[in-house]
């Protein structure tokens, strides 16, 4: 159970790029961060206008003199200071995350950083081996992934209690988007706009979140080919798509879909992944992420809770208050900010964490390349392609 007590020996010094007002994605991005004392906030870039930026760091609490006007400075002047910033996350548009977190690199920073990590596998792959050379964490922000009944999903499927995995159905599609609501909304303009968002919209923004869970869930199921279609009802998305469908084919014989939408109107999220076995089958839904659906063929359905004694260990161990209590995406964000710093700390330590997954460099680069293939097939007409 978590409870507060310091999983690092000293909070590590942190800085954020973006994240400033208005942002969509900042505050939980701060809250997960500073919960568990893992992390110090003491320097960021928060804005692209550096007086707004340095009038919201005033804001945190984060001295004057840190609160600098781009990410280029911060990284130089605190690399003079013997109580620089050890690590940065990054929450800005798509279109920068690359030449942030391979700059963030190179100056020796450990990074957080949203999803996607880049727009192209070779930028992905070239991040990757920096941060290997470098010996530096990157943390990707899968954020429904902390949730504990992931991880219990983790465990049941390892266990052999589904059999041999025979099927997994995968959506993300909310209805917000169902019109061009990005017309009045400028946090929504920039993600359907190829220059800042990359070669997709709602399959990196959307999709990569269930396949990541797949993965956590799955990890030794790799895709060996899929067809994808995309589509854009809303014509002025073109040629982004808001709304696709992929079919993957596994290494195992298994099959899987992936539905990723922002006009599948009236839903609230439509995050979900159900996983198929030749015993059982579970299912969880990110609308209630506290459960998770066993169903053993020939049996009654079984709800299984968050916080119970009944759970394994492994998922118990993210546990932050009893069971009955509703844990939301904050505690989600804060397990996986928790894992982040112990991968950090151990690494600065030249040690590795063998016992603790967590998404990392590794499930960045997966999901630049599960996008990649997925436009590669829509684009010649969705048809099968192997995956590369």
């Amino acid at each position: 159970m978590i409870n507060g007590e310091k999983k690092v020996e000293n909070p590590i010094r942190w800085a954020m790029v973006g994240g400033g007002r208005g942002s969509q994605i900042g505050y939980i991005h701060r809250s997960a961060a500073l919960r568990d004392h893992n992390f110090q906030l003491v320097a960021g870039a928060f804005d692209i206008n550096p007086e707004r930026g340095r009038e919201f760091g005033i804001n945190l609490h984060v001295n004057p003199e840190r609160c600098y006007s781009d990410y280029k400075t911060m990284f130089a002047e605190e690399a003079n200071r013997e109580d620089g910033i050890q690590a940065v996350s990054i929450a800005t548009p798509n279109g920068t995350h690359y030449e942030i977190c391979k700059a963030a690199l190179e100056a020796g920073l450990h990074v957080v950083c949203e999803k996607p990590l880049c727009f192209t596998v070779e930028e992905a792959e070239e991040l990757e081996a920096l941060a290997k050379q470098n010996n530096r964490v990157v943390g990707i922000t899968y954020g429904y992934s902390g949730h504990q009944m992931i991880e219990q999903a983790r465990q049941l499927i390892a266990n052999g209690d589904l059999g041999e995995i025979r099927i997994v159905n995968m959506q993300f599609a909310h209805g917000f988007h169902s019109e061009a609501v990005e017309t009045a909304n400028a946090s929504t303009k920039w993600r359907v706009d190829p220059k800042v968002a990359g070669p997709s919209y709602v399959l990196g923004d959307l999709g990569t979140h269930p396949l990541f869970l797949s993965e956590v869930m799955l990890p030794n199921l790799k895709i060996k080919k899929l067809l994808c279609t995309r589509q854009s009802f809303v014509k002025s998305r073109a040629p982004l798509e808001d709304n696709s469908y992929t079919i993957m084919e596994y290494d195992n014989g298994a099959v899987g879909t992936l539905w990723s939408s922002c006009v599948n109107a009236g839903s609230m999220h439509g995050q979900k992944i159900r996983v198929i076995g030749s015993k059982a089958s579970i299912e969880w839904w990110d609308e209630q992420p506290n459960q998770l659906r066993f169903e053993v063929q020939g049996k009654p359905v079984q709800i299984l809770e968050r916080g119970m004694d009944y759970l394994h260990p492994a998922a118990l161990a993210d546990d932050r208050i009893g069971g009955g209590h509703p844990e939301g995406l904050f505690e989600a964000w804060s397990n996986l900010y928790t894992r982040f710093a112990m991968a950090m700390e151990a690494s600065d330590q030249g040690k590795m964490l063998n016992d603790t997954w967590y998404p990392g460099i590794e499930a960045g680069v997966e999901g630049v390349r599960w996008v990649a293939n997925c436009v590669r097939s829509a684009d010649q007409g969705a048809v099968w392609v192997e995956y590369q």
